[in-house]
């Protein structure tokens, strides 16, 4: 059956908006009316996302410090660590159901969607490498890093849902990829609410704004955001197949 597809794109939406329609997005392939969704979105407001747990509280002197820098607090359902939203951001969302009968390879996962997210880089003449950043906030194996630096960190989780409506529907398997992308933020900025979540929540993690690098720093002329969008809409229309070998 031919793949049903659908794209948002967001120039400016609350953090709230964009986890509401992600969460949609999933209900909606769940009900079988597509399989593959690619959700574009800037945030239109400073706002810290704190995951789920009792690793990060939100207590009222965190909310209080933060509110003090001019930030908001949102949580997430899941896992990980804080990661900093602002306008000069743009996050991916991408939904795919996994080929049937075919085991979900955590590693084949973030090597296809780093794929996609590295041929948008490639339009504008970048080149990036994948990759941890030792002292980036939210660090992860899959970061997209230039010139050692982290440009892009992504997260990804899998998703048991049932195909479509009626009793006895088989269980479908969806990888949720999700991706951060520096575009024109001031990194000692962002790096602020981290380091200050991280003392009032007990941690020591030790966070660099230096290790961060935007697309802004490596482009003559930045382009609009609905460019951006545009290209990265090419860079999942061209993406390779998804090819699943052994584990």
């Amino acid at each position: 059956m031919a793949t049903q597809k659908t794209i948002l794109r967001y120039p400016s939406l609350s953090v709230a908006s964009a986890f509401d329609k992600e969460q949609a997005l999933i209900r909606r392939i769940e009900q079988g009316e597509f399989n593959e969704a690619l959700l574009l979105w800037q945030p239109d407001a400073q706002t810290l996302v704190l995951p789920a747990g009792q690793k990060w509280p939100q207590t009222p002197e965190l909310r209080r410090a933060l509110s003090s820098l001019g930030w908001q607090v949102q949580s997430r359902r899941t896992g990980g660590a804080p990661v900093p939203q602002l306008p000069g951001v743009i996050n991916v969302s991408y939904l795919t159901v996994w080929p049937a009968n075919t085991p979900y390879h955590i590693q084949t996962a973030y090597q296809y969607f780093c794929t996609i997210l590295q041929y948008f880089f490639h339009q504008l003449g970048i080149s990036t490498t994948v990759g941890d950043t030792p002292r980036s906030y939210c660090d992860g194996d899959y970061n997209l890093n230039i010139a050692g630096k982290k440009v892009v960190g992504t997260a990804q989780r899998i998703l048991r849902l049932g195909a479509g409506a009626g009793m006895g529907a088989a269980k479908q398997t969806v990888m949720l990829a999700q991706a951060c992308l520096l575009i024109d933020a001031d990194c000692q900025h962002i790096v602020a609410p981290v380091s200050l979540c991280n003392r009032l929540c007990g941690h020591s993690d030790r966070i660099e704004a230096e290790v961060h690098t935007p697309l802004a720093a490596h482009l003559d002329e930045l382009p609009a955001t609905e460019q951006l969008f545009q290209l990265l809409t090419q860079a999942f229309m061209a993406r390779p197949p998804l090819v699943v070998g052994k584990a």
